[in-house]
């Protein structure tokens, strides 16, 4: 009883739950907050659309001056600062939403609706901003608490890492589930006043928990900076350079930051301060690629570039397949299944071939997954034509002044209850029991192929995740983890949003094969970049596997690296 106590009350589990808690809570409000955009939009996507590509285009040039930020200040103040930002701004939105919802009949007849599009502009600025501290919010918990709560056993922290992405597999599914019940059974407006409240309440536990994992682990309040206010000129020597850290390419000092005074500011113009964070972001990018993981790095940026993923792009391909919402709810839980498969095999296989080559073996396992989705094109089923202009979709609606498709009522509540938007195009399926829109059955051998490839790559990815993930932690240095991991979000992001660029040039379902092929091209170029980091790193012995030490994991940082934790 006594070690059950002492577990439910350590470091370790309440920094799980402060995460269950944050998590859960983020995936509520990115799930709803899509949803009450189309919703308050006239059921268009405009407005959900633009949200997208304002949080993606500030994650990608913010991302380094919020690491920046995470490396300058201590870990409590940062913690805090980002937790109440992110809730007092999921907060205010929903209460702004809640007015909204309320009086939009009148706030169209004031000032020509002006002030309602004023409304529109100040939801989306703020949820902006609270995603920033969300990523600030991961930034400093899950990239550097972590590392230190863990302490130098390196295998502690493989299993606190796949602890953590267990709770974000089962909230990605429960939380959307759970909220888009609450919208249905109710309204946007009652799950918007949910929503605050469990922010609010979610805050105030949360701070409490940080305290509590604060006071239980007092290297928390010592953090590594740079004698020369953590500049990162420093940091940008040549990459090839054999430079001993006794030469004094980085100096590091050990720092109590429990009562952190900022040092005393030198004077500067106006002009040197404006220049400050573009000089900030440069550097970020260029200590990122000066890190001896950044071929890891890069190949994990390169698995956002696809479509082989549930989200509402793949979804509502499936839909125009004829799968319908509750098979998507099936295949969606088998995806939570398989991926937390995959924190289960991460652990298990770094015990016994070490974490560079865990990440070889996870990549291998994804690629080889993911050729069913490349045959599915192939198979009959698939609607993939390429004698049809990928641009048709966009220039019907150009030059025949066809009208924006918008979401229809009935499939608007099939969004709420299962948190899945079948979306493609940004228009959806038929309506049961229309016949003159009933489509002609299609073959399932293809979309069943798909999804199967899909499903299963989700064991290899997710393994392959918390390898990145973890080589990071250990070989960026204490001082420089909140700007690296800063630079590495943003590079997700930039895939990311290539992704659904590339949707938009092709948006018609004959050439989604077409972004299958090209999606798990740039799978493979991601495992080849990572393929030629273990290259560098383990050399000879890239295919000798042994059962490593638990705690040094000689494998798992390059060779020659002085800067691993």
């Amino acid at each position: 009883l006594g070690s059950v106590i002492a577990y439910f009350t350590s470091a370790k589990f309440l920094l799980y739950l402060g995460h269950a808690l944050s998590t859960w809570g983020d995936r509520m409000w990115h799930f709803a907050v899509s949803v009450f955009l189309v919703e308050l939009y006239g059921n268009s996507l405009l407005l959900t659309a633009v949200y997208g590509l304002v949080v993606a285009g500030s994650v990608l040039l913010l991302g380094a001056l919020i690491g920046d930020w995470v490396d300058k200040n201590s870990r409590l103040k940062v913690a805090q600062t980002s937790l109440i930002v992110q809730n007092s701004s999921v907060i205010l939105c929903g209460v702004i939403l809640m007015i909204i919802f309320l009086f939009k009949t009148q706030l169209l007849t004031l000032y020509h609706g002006w002030l309602l599009t004023l409304c529109y502009i100040l939801v989306i600025t703020i949820a902006n901003i609270a995603n920033l501290a969300s990523t600030a919010t991961a930034i400093t918990i899950q990239r550097d608490w972590i590392v230190v709560v863990a302490g130098e056993d390196r295998s502690k922290l493989a299993d606190m890492n796949a602890t953590i992405r267990r709770i974000d597999q089962l909230t990605n599914i429960l939380a959307p589930m759970a909220v888009g019940q609450i919208m249905t059974f109710g309204s946007p407006m009652i799950g918007c006043g949910f929503i605050s409240g469990w922010n609010l309440m979610s805050m105030c536990v949360e701070y409490l928990l940080l305290w509590k994992v604060y006071q239980k682990t007092p290297t928390l309040a010592r953090k590594s900076a740079k004698v020369e206010a953590s500049e990162l000129k420093q940091l940008n020597v040549k990459k090839e350079s054999d430079m001993k850290p006794a030469e004094g390419v980085q100096l590091i000092i050990e720092k109590d930051v429990s009562g952190f005074e900022p040092q005393q500011e030198k004077e500067v113009g106006c002009a040197a301060r404006i220049a400050e964070p573009f000089i900030t972001f440069r550097d970020g990018w260029v200590a990122y690629y000066n890190q001896p993981v950044f071929l890891a790095g890069m190949g994990l940026a390169f698995l956002y570039m696809t479509v082989l993923g549930f989200d509402c792009i793949t979804t509502g391909y499936a839909y125009t397949q004829g799968l319908s919402g509750s098979v998507l709810s099936l295949l969606m839980g088998a995806s939570a299944v398989t991926g937390i498969m995959g924190t289960v095999a991460f652990t298990w296989l770094r015990r016994k071939c070490g974490l560079i080559r865990t990440g070889l073996i996870s990549g291998v396992a994804q690629f080889a997954c993911l050729i069913l989705c490349a045959i599915s094109v192939f198979m009959p089923g698939s609607p993939m034509d390429l004698t049809v202009s990928p641009f048709a979709d966009i220039s019907a609606r150009l030059f025949e002044n066809q009208p924006l498709p918008t979401i229809a009522s009935p499939e608007s509540e099939m969004i709420f209850a299962t948190g899945m938007p079948n979306l493609l195009n940004g228009s959806i399926a038929p309506a049961d029991g229309d016949p003159e829109m009933s489509p002609e059955p299609v073959p399932l051998i293809s979309v069943s192929l798909l999804f199967a490839g899909v499903i299963a790559a989700r064991v290899g990815l997710w393994s392959f995740d918390l390898t990145v993930t973890q080589l990071l932690q250990e070989n960026v240095i204490e001082s420089e983890r909140g700007i690296i991991n800063g630079v590495q979000n943003s590079m997700n992001y930039l895939l990311d949003l290539l992704h659904f660029i590339m949707v938009i040039l092709a948006p018609n379902p004959e050439a989604f094969g077409l972004l299958v092929l090209i999606s798990v091209s740039f799978v493979a170029m991601g495992h080849i970049m990572y393929f030629r980091f273990a290259q560098k790193s383990l050399g000879k012995q890239l295919f000798v596997c042994h059962t490593p030490d638990p705690k040094a994991a000689p494998d798992s940082s390059p060779p020659g690296n002085t800067s691993t934790v």
